[in-house]
């Protein structure tokens, strides 16, 4: 990363060391540390579980972690930013020992510690584990993801998972890795490693991925189920990401996590209408529509006939409005994973910007009126970032809150970063209150931070270090 981030870096490093040294019995003659991101996707709203396409880079903002090994079967997470600690047994039924308030991170942490119980059974070590993030919180920039990962790396890392037959088996690549830990979050199998209660959500792998494996200066192109690398694609040259956070939460709890699964399940009744009109099986959407040159628009046509009533008009509400649900939900998917996305990878290689800008505004505008993720908030910061000159922008993520990009060259980043937050707190004055307004460069994805020298401190290198 950047020098300026990765002194940045440092110093959350150093607070999280300062932070487990500092916890009664922890054993310091052996620290790991990690360094993981959060994720910005540039595009790929709600498609990565349908096995559908993304383009991806990962944040400059994120977590540093530092892990001491235990030599009993305790877990104990301290978050060296708010103090908050967990404690619990490294069990199989660990995720269940006490309720997590709704949205809290130590859910994320729960289900992890049940899953590697599940698929790596004893002999297991607990481990002390500091973090100090700069991430911001359910903002859509997958805080929650990272989370999962970093737990996972620590457990792992202690425990030497990786050289178990199990993992061995299942896992080869940081690819297969990010598609495991997706299914951690959501509870499925992978492989004949058994799935667990998760956290909850029906949702992919994108998230992981893009932590996991992203590379500094590049956008990365990935399908899904199985998750596979199409393209890399150098970052636009001298440009950065102005991100703002919309102060509206995207926490997945509650009513938006219901609104958030309703769109994970219009997917599969699509698919299973798609399957009962075929007698064919697909084990995703997207192979569905992949099966034949023709199966787009016969899945369109099933669709559109159901939400049709007899004369021929889609039914905005009553018996119908769940089918024109899906008929939307589809044209939404297709558009955004077989046509946006290539052009847009398509557009960036050629240094074609003004056309990206164009590509962008059609993804943000089907994520309004098709996928119906976006509130008014994020619907204007995209809108007010075209208007003060941004060459592309999007709202991204899970959707109802969270936060939206602009693609500006790095010179007009700071102002434009300025006058795009003051354009927001006069609109939005309430939501400002918790909203931030960040420049990042497409970064490293996550990394076990080596030492320096001989020494016990390790040093987070910026770019090229």
């Amino acid at each position: 990363m950047s020098a300026r981030e990765a002194a940045r870096k440092q110093a959350l490093l150093d607070r999280a060391e300062a932070a487990l040294v500092r916890l009664p019995g922890v054993d310091a003659g052996v620290l790991f540390r990690f360094w993981v991101p959060g994720r910005i996707e540039f595009l790929g709203k709600h498609t990565d579980y349908a096995g559908g396409r993304s383009l991806l880079c990962a944040a400059e903002r994120g977590m540093c972690v530092v892990v001491a090994p235990r030599r009993d079967g305790r877990l104990r997470v301290h978050d060296a930013i708010t103090g908050d600690v967990l404690d619990q047994r490294m069990s199989e039924h660990a995720s269940l020992e006490a309720t997590s308030p709704p949205g809290h991170w130590s859910t994320y942490v729960r289900a992890v510690a049940a899953r590697v119980v599940r698929n790596f059974p004893a002999p297991l070590i607990g481990a002390d584990i500091a973090l100090a993030s700069d991430l911001p919180q359910a903002a859509g920039m997958s805080s929650s993801s990272a989370l999962v990962v970093a737990t996972f790396l620590a457990l792992a890392r202690v425990n030497d998972i990786q050289a178990r037959d199990a993992y061995r088996r299942a896992i080869q690549t940081r690819e297969q890795l990010a598609e495991y830990l997706g299914t951690v979050e959501n509870g499925e199998s992978f492989g004949e490693l058994a799935g667990e209660r998760g956290v909850g959500t029906f949702g992919g792998s994108e998230d992981h991925t893009a932590i996991l494996c992203a590379r500094a200066g590049k956008l990365l192109q990935y399908a899904f189920c199985p998750v596979r690398l199409e393209r890399t694609i150098p970052f636009p040259k001298d440009h950065v990401l102005v991100v703002a956070t919309s102060g509206v939460a995207a926490e997945k709890t509650g009513a938006v996590r219901e609104r958030y699964n309703r769109l994970s399940k219009m997917i599969v009744e699509i698919l299973e209408r798609w399957q009962s009109a075929t007698g064919e099986r697909y084990s995703t959407l997207a192979a569905a529509i992949d099966a034949s040159p023709g199966a787009a628009e016969n899945i369109r046509q099933l669709l559109r006939a159901e939400a049709a009533d007899p004369g021929g008009a889609e039914r905005p509400s009553g018996p119908g409005a769940d089918a024109a649900a899906r008929h939307a939900r589809f044209e939404q998917f297709l558009l955004e994973s077989n046509t946006l996305i290539p052009a847009a990878a398509d557009a960036i290689a050629e240094d074609d910007l003004a056309r990206l800008g164009g590509l962008v505004d059609h993804s943000q505008l089907a994520a309004e009126k098709l996928l119906g993720n976006q509130i008014p908030e994020t619907i204007f910061l995209a809108r007010q970032a075209r208007a003060l000159g941004a060459i592309a922008a999007s709202a991204f993520g899970a959707g109802f809150g969270g936060s939206v990009w602009a693609l500006v060259p790095d010179v007009d980043a700071a102002a434009f970063q300025t006058r795009w937050a003051e354009a927001y707190a006069s609109a939005f004055p309430v939501a400002a209150r918790g909203s931030e307004v960040l420049i990042t460069h497409a970064g490293p994805g996550a990394v076990e931070v080596r030492e320096a020298g001989r020494g016990r401190r390790a040093k987070l290198a910026p770019e090229g270090g």
